[in-house]
């Protein structure tokens, strides 16, 4: 039987409304079942749709389901942000001042309010080789010159990602996003460093998302599954700002913060930009 809801659409990892990265958010999603939610997600036809219901985990303030087009995700980014900037809008308290705890595909992830930005604590993330057939297929179909690139990786910290480190971020923006595509494809990161007289560190960018976009604006889960990368080849001494989206006309702002114990924090501003009701 279809009700109201509480519904938002939420821009994510952008300081200018509707430069982000936007995100459907269901409030009070009590009763949908695994097809309404993603037939609802596909209908959006936005990167990601969330579903919010109470927590099953006494430890966290709500649970979440996350559903792209074509299929549900264990965790992402933008969509952890988005969530709990639309749950604390909706009135929600966290049972610990200071942090939001959510439940999702992954376990629990912690968002920490205290920062500058909103930020949550990066899952654990699962770091391989990127089988060398596999690097030079991709490489040679985005146009990559083996000269620009510095390392590759496969990382898994709910998403499965292919990434390469480049050598600069002009590297990085001059691939071919049009040469690869969903499913043929599974995700892929590219990363490369700006000059020092950018307002941002790095480039990043996500290619063959499953949310059948040819490029994802801005990924939370990929900078996070990068950022422990990073960490584990020492190569994450300071905080850093991220741009991604820039080829797509987007202003995405990821920052990256350095934590207690080893902990990587992943931080961005959200604004919610719709605010409404849903009958669903």
């Amino acid at each position: 039987m279809t009700r109201v809801r509480r519904f938002m659409q939420v821009d994510v990892f952008t300081a200018t409304p509707t430069r982000g990265n936007a995100l459907a958010v269901v409030l009070d999603a009590d009763g949908l079942t695994d097809e309404q939610m993603q037939v609802f997600a596909r209908w959006t036809n936005l990167a990601e749709t969330t579903f919010l219901f109470p927590p099953d985990n006494e430890q966290a303030d709500y649970s979440l389901r996350i559903f792209t087009p074509v299929r549900e995700m264990p965790f992402a980014g933008h969509p952890t942000l988005g969530s709990c900037a639309a749950w604390l809008r909706a009135g929600g308290t966290p049972k610990n001042a200071g942090s939001v705890i959510q439940d999702c595909g992954v376990g629990l992830v912690e968002i920490d309010l205290q920062g500058e930005v909103p930020a949550f604590v990066a899952p654990p993330t699962a770091i391989d080789e990127l089988p060398p057939a596999d690097a030079k297929q991709l490489a040679e179909a985005l146009g990559l010159q083996a000269a620009d690139i510095v390392r590759t990786a496969k990382l898994n910290n709910g998403p499965v990602w292919q990434v390469f480190q480049l050598r600069s971020a002009a590297a990085v923006l001059a691939a071919n996003a049009a040469a690869v595509n969903w499913a043929t494809h599974k995700p892929i990161g590219l990363i490369g460093p700006h000059t020092s007289n950018h307002e941002c560190d790095h480039e990043v960018r996500m290619l063959a998302p499953s949310s059948g976009m040819s490029e994802d604006p801005i990924t939370g889960s990929l900078n996070a599954a990068i950022a422990h990368w990073m960490q584990s080849i020492g190569e994450l001494e300071r905080d850093l700002i991220i741009a991604q989206g820039t080829s797509i006309d987007r202003q995405g702002r990821v920052y990256i913060r350095r934590g207690e114990a080893g902990r990587v924090l992943i931080g961005g501003q959200s604004h919610v930009l719709i605010d409404g009701e849903l009958t669903l």
